[in-house]
């Protein structure tokens, strides 16, 4: 990527909407949906395209390995607040109240 950013800075900028365009357009839940788990995914879209990653590899630099790094961090993150909402919604769905007057125990998801 070194390579890319003394060529010019917005070819940087045109790999990630080009990625991001390629990611969004791409069926990732047919790949669910036959079995695969998100490794098996990203597997198969680099697969699919091959050779523009293979160009990218050959360009890239330990400084681009850092930002990658910090890149992950906040995908790592994003997945992190995914949980939470699910736990936090999956929690208020566990919710009980008590009837004191015949002293039962009701389960109603909110």
């Amino acid at each position: 990527m070194k390579e890319i950013f003394e060529k010019d800075k917005s070819d940087i900028f045109a790999w990630f909407n080009w990625f991001s365009n390629k990611w969004n357009k791409y069926e990732a839940f047919i790949d669910f949906r036959y079995g695969d788990n998100p490794r098996e995914v990203a597997e198969n879209f680099i697969e699919l395209y091959r050779d523009d990653f293979v160009n990218l590899f050959d360009s890239f630099d330990n400084d681009d390995l850092d930002a990658i790094d910090q890149l992950q961090k906040l995908t790592e993150s994003e997945s992190h607040i995914f949980r939470i909402i699910k736990e936090k919604i999956n929690r208020r769905n566990k919710v009980k109240f008590v009837d004191f007057t015949s002293k039962k125990i009701i389960k109603k998801d909110l």
